[in-house]
């Protein structure tokens, strides 16, 4: 007899739940993730090892063990979601902006890279000059890469034991596995390419600069056959903390403070060391009359850039996007495929085509106004060239962007606009205009962030020119980017420390102007809620 007859509940056998399973794809998937993070935290220790960079490994061991306890245990599902783009932004974001903001504090550049004994080792080695009894060894030259790039080696036989080393800018070392021909010159050598008459002719001149240090001075080339063990003419005096030239007894004595060894006249040894110099870069960008009164005038200019460019490409881009919005326009999408032409071009191509095209001589703009301006050789009439091929570039990206808000706007506000007497002017200032504000506020700011550091728009149109006569490394188009560019990498010498700290003063400018405009646009999100 059932329960229903008996008068009880109504009940069946429901079936146990079945077991959670994990997929096997997944766990697999998994492992194999785990296993290459494990695999690459390996491979990142050894050199960390190698240099003795202790803090790092630390760090290395301490995030791959916390990586392997979140993802191998169940708790902490949302972390497990944010872990990864933590990470990536750690490492592509704050660590770039961390190492520039302490490279600004010390003075690394050209001749203040390495460490102090690596200093000592240049200065004398670069002074070695061939005596009368140098010793003299048969030469190979050879790489450990490529023939035409790699670095240079240079195999060297000792006459008197015939034992063959090799020899770079860190010193020598015996090798054994080699061939070596009845001139002592070798021929074959494991882990070494060597090269022939033709390769090492066209590496001449690095192989003269090559100069490998000995504890009596270095061995430099003679030709590409021979090679000798030439004298220093510098030497470092420990006692004195100075460099003292063998011949003449001039001394250069350190000073930590600017990582040089300088005279009593005031000469420094091109030769430095890398130190920490505080805020004296800083304090030249806004002291040092050479420098402050160009930082000043590119900082107007660089504002006066972005502005129009920002400004001008909204503006233009939202008009059209107005004059194709309205339903009685025929071939609607045929315009807009062509009005987006600019922004599927290259931009680096286009801005070198553009640079043509303004050319005094042959370019389009000339020619076909029948003008002979000189685009780029007066400071206004380049200002003007570049920002118009900015507002060319940029206007497609506003077009599309004010497009896709005007579609987002619902007609029946217009039509209510226009139905309580507002004319078209008006239902566009006081109902369009503030709704499309507050979706592309946003976005136009970060287009005054980028044109703010537009790298490409001045360095392919016009190299930052024209330059005044008596500054060379400041144009009238530069912008603090390129500025600081030239700077960094210029023939006059590289000033990454310099350089590093006007990367700071942009980043605090470009913050303060988001962060600004950011607060800005949330009080148009609250006036039109």
């Amino acid at each position: 007899m059932t329960a229903t007859m008996l008068g009880g509940p109504a009940t069946q056998a429901r079936p146990a739940p079945p077991e959670p399973t994990r997929s096997i794809v997944g766990l697999v998937s998994k492992a194999l993730l785990l296993g290459l993070t494990v695999a690459i935290a390996i491979w990142a220790a050894f050199p960390l090892i190698e240099n003795e960079q202790w803090t790092g490994l630390a760090v290395l061991a301490a995030t791959t063990a916390a990586l392997l306890y979140l993802y191998l245990t169940p708790r902490h599902i949302p972390l497990k979601y944010l872990a990864p783009g933590t990470i990536l932004l750690i490492l592509f974001q704050v660590f770039p902006v961390l190492y520039t903001a302490s490279t600004a504090f010390t003075n690394f550049g050209d001749g203040h890279r390495g460490s102090k004994d690596e200093a000592v080792v240049a200065i004398q080695t670069a002074s070695v000059t061939q005596v009368p009894g140098s010793q003299q060894y048969a030469m190979t030259v050879a790489t450990t890469g490529d023939p035409g790039t790699g670095p240079l080696v240079f195999l060297v036989t000792d006459p008197v034991t015939r034992q063959v080393s090799a020899g770079d800018a860190d010193g020598l070392k015996a090798l054994d596995d080699v061939t070596v021909n009845a001139a002592g010159r070798v021929t074959a050598a494991a882990g070494y390419t060597v090269l022939n008459a033709g390769q090492a002719s066209l590496r001449s001149a690095e192989i003269t600069a090559l100069a490998v240090p000995t504890p009596g001075g270095a061995i430099r080339s003679s030709g590409l056959s021979r090679a000798y063990e030439g004298r220093a003419g510098r030497a470092y005096d420990e006692s004195c903390d100075c460099v003292r030239d063998t011949t003449t007894g001039q001394t250069w004595t350190a000073d930590e403070n600017i990582g040089a060894f300088v005279g009593a006249n005031g000469e420094r040894l091109a030769q430095g060391w890398k130190v920490t110099v505080g805020f004296s870069n800083f304090t030249r960008v806004l002291t040092d009359s050479a420098v402050a009164g160009p930082f000043v005038r590119t900082l107007i200019w660089n504002f006066g850039f972005a502005i129009a460019s920002t400004g001008g490409t909204f503006v233009l881009g939202l008009l059209l996007a107005m004059a194709l919005h309205s339903p009685r326009v025929r071939g609607r999408t045929a315009y807009r495929v062509l009005l987006v032409l600019p922004y599927a071009m290259p931009s680096f191509a286009m801005l070198l085509v553009w640079r043509d095209m303004f050319n005094t001589d042959f370019g389009l703009i000339n020619n076909l106004f029948g003008t002979d301006v000189d685009w780029f050789g007066g400071s206004a009439s380049a200002r003007l060239a570049v920002i118009l091929v900015q507002l060319w570039l940029g206007y497609p990206y506003m077009f599309l962007v004010a497009t896709g808000a005007l579609q987002a706007i619902p007609r029946e506000l217009s039509e209510a606009s226009r139905i309580d007497g507002a004319s078209a002017w008006g239902g566009f200032r006081r109902i369009t205009l503030p709704l499309l504000m507050v979706a592309l506020t946003p976005l136009l700011i970060s287009s005054f962030a980028f044109n703010f550091n537009n790298f490409n728009a001045i360095y392919l149109t016009t190299e930052g020119a024209p330059f005044p006569a008596d500054n060379p490394a400041n144009g009238a188009t530069d912008l603090l980017i390129t500025y600081t560019y030239r700077i960094a990498f210029g023939g006059g010498g590289a000033q990454y420390g310099y350089a590093a700290a006007i990367s700071i003063f942009i980043f605090l400018i470009v913050a303060v102007v988001s962060a600004i405009s950011f607060r800005r646009t949330r009080h148009l999100e609250e006036v039109h809620a």
